[in-house]
């Protein structure tokens, strides 16, 4: 699975899976708070049978302790009941004891049955213990339920991908006939001053379609990428360099000073390449192309027209004109997360735009 792949199976899985759990967990524990309730029921219910049928229930009144108290004593008295709160026929909890009271009026005798709060306890760890098992089971089989439609879910969008990468490749491979024989018929033109302009266009546009050619190439491919050292501030130059040809009318300056970092130096070259360009070709007439480096980023600024939505802008399509794929940026994007590099931007509609790439600091070498 590539990383696009990844990342749609885990926008379906991860909310799946994690909502089945919630609810499975509900359940259960409705289940065990049920259990309690019933297990408190069922000592009540046998407290009740012990007060009506002593004599012929012995066995299930053996885990209850029974006390018989003279009504003459006043901590028994009716009075005291109602005075602490206690009622007849209500099971209650204190220390380690669950009882309740019963009244005999025939003998003038308050009956007081109780039951050992341990023994309740161990049963309830055994029901605890019971759900536990039984939620860890049910887990599994909600991870297994959502892998299988997760993978569902994704088989047709898995193939209408690959068909598009295949349809993509196609066409990038019947691009390089025509464009290498337009390259090395454009070289043959004599440059005259009457036709260098219109040769510089047709360069131009060439151009532009080989970059369009590696975005899709970048778009298309994963990179499992070979690092190499290299100079920054040499890398910039040599990026900037074809620019200034095509675009005479903008100003480029570079400013900071030499860095050599560690990292997959293609990679590094198509992030300025895309930013570059579009920096140059969304420029004001006469405006500034700004390269500034630090000691571990490197920014490019322009005084272009700026971006209306920047939160949107690495979207993969979205556009803000109608020259371009809208790819570009997402490339960046991109090939920034496999590089774990930062990126930021700025950017004020007909002011200008930044854009910030920071540097791990393992891939700094020197300054």
């Amino acid at each position: 699975m590539n990383q696009i792949e990844i990342n749609g199976f885990l926008r379906i899985f991860i909310p799946f899976f994690i909502l089945l759990e919630l609810l499975t967990s509900i359940i259960f524990y409705k289940e065990y708070k049920n259990e309690v309730e019933n297990l408190e029921k069922s000592i009540s219910y046998n407290m009740d049978i012990c007060n009506y049928n002593m004599d012929d229930n012995i066995y299930a009144c053996s885990d209850y302790k029974i006390e018989f108290f003279n009504e003459n004593k006043d901590i028994f008295t009716d009075s005291f009941l109602k005075k602490e709160g206690k009622n007849r026929d209500i099971l209650y909890r204190e220390n380690n004891l669950f009882y309740k009271y019963y009244s005999i009026p025939k003998y003038n005798l308050y009956l007081k049955i109780s039951y050992d709060v341990s023994s309740y306890k161990e049963k309830i760890e055994t029901c605890k213990d019971n759900r536990i098992k039984e939620i860890s089971m049910a887990t599994l089989g909600v991870l297994l339920f959502t892998l299988f439609f997760s993978f569902y879910s994704l088989y047709p969008l898995n193939q209408a991908f690959k068909l598009t990468q295949e349809f993509i490749k196609d066409i990038l491979h019947d691009f390089n006939t025509p464009i290498s024989s337009l390259l090395l018929n454009v070289k043959t033109l004599p440059k005259t001053k009457d036709s260098y302009d219109k040769i510089h266009r047709i360069e131009h546009s060439l151009d532009t379609i080989l970059s369009l050619q590696d975005n899709l190439r970048n778009y298309l491919k994963e990179h499992p990428k070979q690092n190499e050292e290299f100079d920054l501030l040499d890398l910039v130059y040599e990026r900037v360099e074809p620019l200034e040809n095509l675009y005479p009318k903008l100003n480029f300056l570079i400013e900071g000073k030499s860095i050599r970092i560690y990292t997959h130096k293609a990679s590094i070259s198509r992030i300025l390449d895309n930013i570059l360009v579009n920096a140059s070709k969304y420029n004001k007439k006469d405006g500034d192309v700004i390269v500034k480096i630090g000691e571990k980023s490197i920014t490019i600024s322009d005084t272009g027209e700026g971006i209306k939505n920047a939160k949107i802008i690495f979207n993969r399509f979205y556009k803000e004109h109608e020259r371009g794929l809208g790819i570009g940026l997402h490339i960046v994007k991109k090939l920034c997360s496999e590089l774990k590099i930062k990126i930021e931007v700025q950017s004020k509609v007909d002011e200008g735009t930044a854009f910030t790439l920071i540097f791990r600091k393992d891939m700094i070498v020197s300054i």
